[in-house]
């Protein structure tokens, strides 16, 4: 699956432009350029947080990467916000209701919504209400959504 391309940075050096690619409305890739301090972090979805043989906690991230020592408040289905120099977590979303999430899975794929609510189902997928601005709302399951803003 093509997912850990979503939101990486892309930079051409020898015209000096950058972009970041992410989903358009239709579920393709579009590059969207991007300036400035835009350039030097990346939006990641937590997949999992565990501890490893000596008590050391890390967490895995959608795109393959692991990070030693996370903010304990962060979960699984959390965003955080990477650094690319230094490699480290600058801040991090929690996954909530009211946050904007954008969808990467499915048949809305590329939409950018609001969280309305959540539901668990024992046995089977957890199930994400969005709604967008004008009141349409449709659901999916919790592994094709990525939170991208913090709705204050």
């Amino acid at each position: 699956m093509l997912d850990g391309l979503l939101l990486d940075v892309v930079s051409i050096p020898k015209t000096s432009v950058d972009f970041r690619l992410l989903y358009d409305t239709k579920g393709c890739f579009r590059l969207h350029a991007i300036t400035g301090d835009k350039t030097k972090f990346k939006l990641c979805k937590v997949r999992s947080v565990q501890f490893d043989q000596k008590d050391i906690p890390y967490l895995n991230t959608y795109d393959g990467r692991t990070i030693c020592y996370p903010d304990p408040l962060i979960k699984a289905n959390d965003t955080i916000k990477l650094d690319l120099e230094s490699n480290k977590i600058v801040d991090f979303i929690k996954f909530d209701v009211g946050n904007v999430v954008m969808v990467t899975g499915g048949r809305n794929r590329g939409q950018v919504r609001v969280i309305k609510n959540m539901e668990k189902h024992k046995g089977s997928f957890e199930t994400i209400h969005v709604q967008d601005v004008a009141g349409h709302e449709f659901a999916t399951r919790l592994g094709n959504v990525f939170i991208i803003e913090k709705r204050i």
